[in-house]
């Protein structure tokens, strides 16, 4: 079984008193269902699992009163076999996107207080997508009330590298080893940094979905992760025609394969007429929207400076394109391009599929993404906040000089940079400003969020000692 960290979300959740009913959405196929029904059954008494796409009867349970007892009797019904257990039964709601009835009855659960329950559901579902549903005779099923204060929404990834980590075997304190040394700024020994290297390219190779990571560690046949990857991709072209417009439906799948041209051009912004010929922004821009609510894919904008805060920041009408999960750019290219990257024979691609790979990391530390580009082309490739400050990311498929970053550094007045980390193919070093990390050590680094920042849960002393410390860097 793949161990996750999401586990460990849901054993705070269960701890915590008056807890409200956990909603796990997430794009399809990154384990919910699994990771869910393992945890319950793990942790209570009882477990009533009802999956409204496989089940559809059961939505009727849900049709009509909100009481708890109502649904409970229902259930019931049509599943006798179900012990519905007082403080000791969990009650799993699988793919509750098919039914906004079970979502809106969360308030009435929530305040009955006798059962817990877990629902998961694709992101386009729990985004609303699937309001406007229709009954198997065509009737249009009403609109899902959402529960707002009722229920506690967390967001679920496919595997990142730590977690690929742990399912190749490597131990825990060889993951701390590689802290210690990130700390230290030390160079990690020879053997570890060669072997995690080769680790990284199979996480590129395989990526993060449950299943193919499963099928990888089972077969170590590249073909088979293929072969996996073609049914998920397959899964996500039913959603288009589920849940999209039917006017958008047939420019989707154009807007998605877009994205391999896009990360190839020198300039990675994306351009609507790099989908095809004439293809324009009225067209294409709900298609594109439409991928980044399925979780398939993740802007990254670019911004007006290079200082806090990033979002107050960024152009909202210029940004890159990338696949969230780096093993899904990688069925998007040609056959045989993922034994080209264990062989180490990308060449020039190599530095798109690299800088994707970043984009995974950080996207899935839950991250917004963000750049910095000038017209004269200056370009730093990711901007995040770390340890209180701006700073730049760059990521090199080889290695050299960033002649971005250099000037970045050498301009503090102008840039307000005070530091800077460059990711390539070599060990941990510094040169001043500049700290060089090996690429697989980007999951390591603890990125803060705006989110992460509550000055209001500082004290005015705390406040002045950041204040006078940002000063001081500029």
């Amino acid at each position: 079984m793949l161990r996750r960290k999401i586990e460990d979300s849901l054993v705070v959740w269960k701890q915590t008193p008056n807890r409200k009913p956990l909603v796990i959405k997430g794009i399809r196929q990154c384990g919910k269902t699994f990771i869910v029904q393992h945890f319950a059954r793990k942790h209570y008494k009882s477990v009533v699992y009802v999956n409204f796409a496989l089940q559809p009867e059961n939505i009727d349970a849900f049709i009509g009163s909100k009481e708890v007892d109502a649904i409970l009797m229902g259930l019931s019904a049509m599943m006798p076999k179900a012990d519905f257990v007082p403080h000791n039964t969990c009650l799993i709601f699988d793919e509750i996107q098919e039914c906004p009835d079970a979502r809106t009855a969360l308030k009435s659960f929530m305040l009955d207080g006798r059962f817990d329950v877990i629902a998961t559901g694709s992101l386009l579902g729990v985004r609303g997508y699937g309001d406007k549903q229709r009954d198997e005779q065509g009737r249009q099923v009403a609109k899902c009330s959402v529960p707002v204060g009722y229920e506690t929404i967390v967001e679920m990834y496919p595997l990142d590298f730590e977690e690929f980590l742990w399912a190749n075997g490597i131990r825990t304190e060889l993951i701390e080893m590689l802290r210690d040394c990130l700390r230290a700024e030390r160079p990690i020994p020879e053997g570890v940094h060669q072997t995690m290297l080769r680790l990284l390219n199979r996480y590129v190779v395989v990526g993060g979905l449950p299943d193919a990571v499963n099928t990888f560690l089972k077969t170590k046949h590249i073909g088979k992760v293929a072969e996996v990857y073609r049914s998920i991709i397959s899964e996500y072209e039913d959603d288009m025609v589920k849940y999209a417009k039917d006017d958008d439906k047939p420019f989707i799948r154009e807007c998605f394969g877009s994205i391999p041209k896009q990360l190839a051009k020198e300039n990675k912004k994306f351009q609507y007429a790099t989908i095809k010929k004439g293809a324009r922004a009225s067209r294409y821009a709900g298609c594109l929207q439409w991928l980044e609510d399925a979780g398939i894919i993740a802007r990254c904008y670019n911004t007006t400076t290079t200082e806090l805060p990033l979002g107050g920041n960024a152009i909202d009408d210029c940004f890159k394109v990338y696949v969230t999960d780096i093993g899904l750019l990688m069925a998007m290219l040609d056959e045989g391009t993922r034994a080209d990257v264990l062989g180490g024979n990308l060449l020039g691609y190599k530095g798109a599929i690299f800088e994707n790979l970043m984009a995974d990391f950080l996207r899935k530390k839950g991250m917004k993404l963000y750049y910095f580009r000038k017209e004269f082309g200056l370009e730093l490739d990711f901007l995040v906040r770390y340890h209180g400050e701006c700073v730049p990311l760059e990521v090199k498929a080889r290695s050299g000089r960033a002649k971005s970053l250099s000037t970045v550094l050498k301009n503090p007045d102008h840039y307000h940079v005070a530091h800077a980390i460059k990711f390539g193919n070599y060990n941990i070093g510094r040169e001043g400003a500049l700290l060089t990390l090996p690429l697989y050590m980007g999951f390591l680094l603890d990125f803060e969020t705006d989110a992460h920042v509550q000055l209001e849960d500082l004290n005015i002393d705390e406040i002045n000692r950041l204040a006078m410390s940002r000063e001081a860097m500029q």
